[in-house]
């Protein structure tokens, strides 16, 4: 019984995703006159439960029965096409398609994978759903974004898994790994930027880019910004992105300390807290300027979302940090916790921020944690003005860089208050 109850359940699985994929077709052509459609929501309601007897009488006569049943199938709905083809015309093949897909899924159902089965079956039904809106889009996409996709998604998914994740060179610091990683991360930002402000307009694509940046990488996101530095009527907005990323980062370091050792947490607090909220006050003052100005309106200030010149300048920069903190570490030696962390924050202010706190759990004094922190915090944020003078030019670094140094020295100060 309970096996019986399991095959019927299945079944009417596979009959719901059936009705599922044929309500959408039914919709789509409902003001077909009776007749003229290719396949409505009962067609596909016994497509799906043709596909669950078939792996039910697959599964009890081996796989040969269900492949019989689907070549069969696969050939009615095949002849049909053609013979619509040959008395109405040219049409589209996408309700047969759709048909087959149900099928399968309605084996997938039987085979004793409802989930994924149903699973299938709202995808396939919301990319039908879709056909206007994708249609569309493809019609306002530019050669050069469709370029851009598909040479980001190449060096990502094709060129990153590739490399070899291990160190290379003297000391071993240079991994290709990571450092493509970067690349990937600098390219994606800035076509995730140009999205943004092709769907929500210059001054809020940029505001979103760096928040949501500044949660994967605030210097990453920090060379991205900067670089867009060459139209005069962007400071503004700029300026707060580049505060509004960088302020994300004492957030995300109190986090990380609060997972590894919360003790430490009461130290930090306050002195990253204020550091955060000045970095945000900032961000806020240039972004209500940002709305008053019409100019920050103007014209998109990214012409080609795939840019890797950038990307790789930039890679070739944390290449030659690392270099030089590993080399200051060797030939200074061991001068302790707080010239590591500082050397550690050059390049990224994460890994040292876990190391210290796991350390103050093992006999590092929780002072010299804390301490260690804040030097990698703000040597990472050194870095990060020196990228935005460098980068973006005198009058961005004359915007942020006061701020920058104002929430730096009050956190500084307020550490060593408490």
């Amino acid at each position: 019984m309970p096996e019986t109850l399991d095959t019927l359940l299945n079944l009417a699985s596979a009959l719901a995703i059936g009705l599922l994929i044929g309500a959408e077709r039914g919709w789509h052509q409902r003001k077909v006159e009776e007749g003229g459609r290719v396949a409505g929501i009962r067609t596909f309601a016994l497509t799906g439960l043709l596909g669950g007897f078939a792996m039910f009488l697959g599964e009890r006569f081996g796989m040969v029965a269900w492949a019989v049943i689907f070549v069969g199938f696969a050939a009615l709905v095949l002849a049909s096409y053609f013979g619509d083809l040959l008395q109405l015309g040219d049409r589209g093949l996408t309700s047969e398609v759709a048909m087959l897909i149900t099928f399968i899924l309605g084996s997938l159902a039987v085979a004793g994978h409802p989930p994924l089965a149903a699973a299938g079956a709202v995808a396939v039904a919301l990319l039908l759903s879709l056909k206007r809106v994708m249609h569309y889009s493809l019609q306002q996409l530019s050669e050069l974004e469709l370029s851009g996709a598909l040479q980001l998604l190449f060096i990502s998914l094709v060129i990153l898994p590739a490399l070899p994740n291990q160190a290379y060179g003297p000391w071993q610091v240079f991994n290709p790994y990571i450092t493509w990683w970067m690349v990937v991360l600098i390219a994606g930002l800035g076509f995730a930027a140009y999205v943004a402000i092709r769907l929500v307009g210059t001054r809020h694509g940029l505001l979103i880019t760096a928040l949501l940046g500044g949660i994967v990488s605030s210097t990453a996101m920090t060379v991205t910004l900067a670089r867009l530095n060459q139209q005069r009527g962007l400071h503004a907005i700029l300026a707060c992105g580049l505060l509004a990323t960088s302020a994300l980062m004492f957030p995300r370091v109190l986090l990380e300390v609060g997972l590894i050792n919360a003790q430490l947490l009461p130290r930090l607090l306050w002195p990253l807290g204020v550091a955060a909220l000045i970095y945000a006050g900032g961000a806020l003052a240039y972004y209500r300027l940002a709305g008053s100005m019409p100019e920050e309106n103007a014209a998109p200030p990214l012409k080609n979302p795939f840019e890797l010149g950038s990307a790789l300048r930039f890679a070739a920069l944390l290449v030659l940090i690392l270099f030089l903190a590993e080399g200051a570490r060797r030939w200074l030696g061991d001068a302790g916790v707080y010239l590591v962390a500082l050397f550690s924050g050059l390049a990224d202010v994460d890994p040292i921020t876990l190391t210290l706190a796991r350390s103050a759990k093992a006999g590092l004094a929780p002072q010299v944690a804390v301490h260690g922190i804040y030097l990698a915090v703000l040597s990472n944020s050194l870095i990060k003005g020196l990228l935005i003078a460098l980068i973006g030019g005198r009058q961005l670094a004359l915007r942020t860089l006061p701020v920058m140094a104002a929430g730096l020295l009050a956190g500084a100060t307020v550490l060593l208050l408490v």
